[in-house]
């Protein structure tokens, strides 16, 4: 090889090792720049649908391929799922309360 080819190749392998610097500071900045308002961004919406959700049940419409109970829960009184809440999970006859 001639010693300009030579000297080329080192300018190149000097580079590949110079290209992987500041990787920890690019991140970091990435991450107060982009992740944090990011987060904050989807939380303030999260919010602020929950504010204007209505908390009213809806409707029971009996529809008879749902809560179709062929055999008892193991659990209980073999009526209510393993994490029923009586808000919003209904059983086969309705809803347990309305006092909500």
């Amino acid at each position: 090889m001639s010693l300009s080819a030579l000297a080329a190749r080192r300018v190149f392998a000097a580079a590949s090792h110079s290209s992987h610097e500041g990787g920890a500071r690019t991140w970091k900045i990435l991450t107060i720049v982009l992740a944090i308002p990011g987060v904050s961004v989807c939380m303030v919406n999260a919010y602020m649908k929950m504010q204007a959700h209505s908390h009213e049940q809806p409707d029971f419409v009996p529809y008879p391929h749902l809560r179709i109970r062929s055999k008892k829960f193991p659990w209980g009184d073999g009526n209510h799922s393993l994490f029923h809440n009586p808000h919003t999970n209904a059983l086969p006859d309705g809803y347990e309360s309305s006092h909500h």
